[in-house]
């Protein structure tokens, strides 16, 4: 009768709402699912089930004694008299009634396993309805119900299900006196998103996108800054060798002592054939010389050509990334507005 009067009144609400233009904001919960899930939970669980697992154990005592009476009473029937007989029957007949009131008092409906899982659970169920209280006030839901409930739900569509966010409320509930203020503060920012992105899916998805291009863009400029800093090292000890090399020269020109000895061989000799040798290798040293810087400034140029043409293949890639996403956005919207 309850629930019926309950589906009346809703459905009331539902036709009086329609009536003055107004949505209503349904959402569910599966007490089942967040019991489950509960930390607390879990530990009452488990120790309503140490509990029965020891009451188990002396159920099965019992039952093993009354088992070996049994087969005591049947192995010495034939030496017993029918007074004795019936005397050890009513015995074990008393003590198996014992057992099953034993049974009904620690396992039955009313039992203690029963009394003790109420008690344990309350104050987690209390929490779960101050939390979708919280959440239905906040969210501004106008019913939440119940799915383990008596109350059917023919259908529920998994985007009104509260059952996740309720778990996170009370896990973070759980860990706010452990958090400094400034996780605290994370934490708070945290919730907000993902309140957002309960009540609106497709606002923390463009968040995502726009976060992704962000993040490309300072990869970009990080890449540039570090082309631009290998670059600016790569002059800077061309330069300096080429100053060492000038100093080396200008050395050379100043101390004639060591010039002639460059110059000469180690040996007296008027030999012409000695002196164009010379001559042959300080030509050659110059070629050598020569052809090494020109490699080094075909080096920096194949460098700075590589890091421009990376940096115009990203420009293109990004043009054409962002051409197509707007496409993409214009298309999702044509289509929005024909349906």
């Amino acid at each position: 009768m309850r629930k019926h009067f309950l589906i009346a009144i809703i459905a009331l609400t539902f036709s009086a709402a329609h009536a003055q233009g107004k949505g209503v904001k349904v959402g569910y919960i599966d007490m089942d699912y967040i019991l489950e899930k509960a930390p607390e939970y879990a530990e009452a669980k488990n120790q309503l089930e140490q509990k029965a697992q020891v009451w188990k154990q002396e159920i099965e005592v019992k039952k093993t004694e009354i088992t070996k009476l049994k087969e005591n009473l049947n192995t010495e029937k034939v030496l017993l008299t029918k007074e004795l007989i019936s005397e050890r029957e009513e015995a074990i007949a008393f003590l198996e009634k014992e057992l099953l009131d034993y049974q009904q008092k620690r396992f039955g409906p009313n039992g203690d396993l029963m009394i003790q899982k109420a008690t344990l659970i309350k104050p987690i169920q209390d929490q779960v309805f101050n939390t979708v209280q919280d959440i239905a006030e906040r969210m501004k839901y106008d019913f939440v119900f119940d799915k383990s409930s008596d109350m059917t739900m023919l259908f529920a569509a998994q985007r009104f299900d509260l059952s996740d966010r309720v778990l996170r409320e009370l896990t973070r509930a759980q860990k706010k006196d452990q958090l400094s203020k400034k996780q605290l503060k994370d934490q708070e920012k945290q919730d907000a998103l993902d309140d957002m992105a309960a009540e609106n899916p497709d606002q923390i998805e463009r968040q995502k996108k726009i976060d992704e291009k962000k993040a490309a863009r300072e990869k970009l400029l990080e890449e540039r800054k570090l082309a631009a800093a290998e670059k600016k090292k790569a002059m800077e000890d061309r330069r300096q060798q080429l100053l060492e090399e000038r100093k080396n020269k200008n050395k050379k020109k100043e101390d004639p002592k060591t010039e002639k000895s460059d110059d000469i061989v180690p040996f007296k000799t008027t030999d012409k054939k000695a002196s164009d040798s010379t001559v042959t290798n300080k030509k050659a040293e110059a070629d050598a010389k020569r052809k090494t810087a020109a490699e080094e400034r075909q080096k920096l140029i194949d460098e700075r050509k590589k890091v421009l043409d990376e940096r115009r293949k990203k420009i293109l890639e990004d043009r054409e990334k962002a051409k197509k996403e707007k496409e993409d956005a214009l298309k999702k919207k044509t289509e929005e507005n024909k349906n």
